[in-house]
């Protein structure tokens, strides 16, 4: 959905191709203000979202407390094998599904979405890709914004 301004009564035109083209991404953020992504062209699965967590495990030291939504991937078998063979040093919480409002995760995509991304449609996948880093990048160059979004969710 994209904010458009036009004289009042004239429909605004907007010049950039519909297609159903899209990219999946995940992130986790820490209470120090660090956020890690992860970015691709297809829905995440289960071995994605096992990648995700050891791309966590490398950039991150000790052990890791994941807090995450109600996706499908999240409970498929590779992510539950992976959970095993990692013997606690991955422990995950499930987030209710009536209650998206405790994830600060979702601060980081509402910060993203309205404020660095506000107004911004890519002409291909390729220009949309490279906004969306360019916004990443000036969003973790702000570790306050991030620590708050704990703060914000009640943590």
């Amino acid at each position: 959905m994209l904010r458009t301004y036009a004289p009042c009564g004239q429909t605004p035109v907007l010049r950039v191709p519909l297609t159903r083209d899209h990219l999946s991404v995940i992130s986790g953020i820490t209470p120090s203000g660090q956020l890690l992504t992860g970015m691709q062209e297809r829905a995440y699965k289960g071995a994605d979202a096992v990648c995700f967590l050891k791309h966590l495990q490398r950039h991150l030291d000790g052990k890791l407390l994941v807090i995450w939504d109600g996706l499908p991937a999240h409970h498929e078998k590779a992510v539950k094998q992976f959970l095993t063979e990692a013997r606690g040093g991955v422990c995950v919480e499930q987030l209710p599904g009536y209650a998206p409002d405790l994830n600060p995760d979702e601060g980081v995509w509402n910060y993203l979405k309205h404020v660095e991304l506000r107004n911004v449609a890519g002409h291909n996948l390729g220009e949309l890709r490279y906004l969306l880093r360019l916004a990443i990048a000036r969003l973790r160059a702000k570790p306050d914004i991030i620590c708050s979004f704990f703060k914000h969710y009640g943590y």
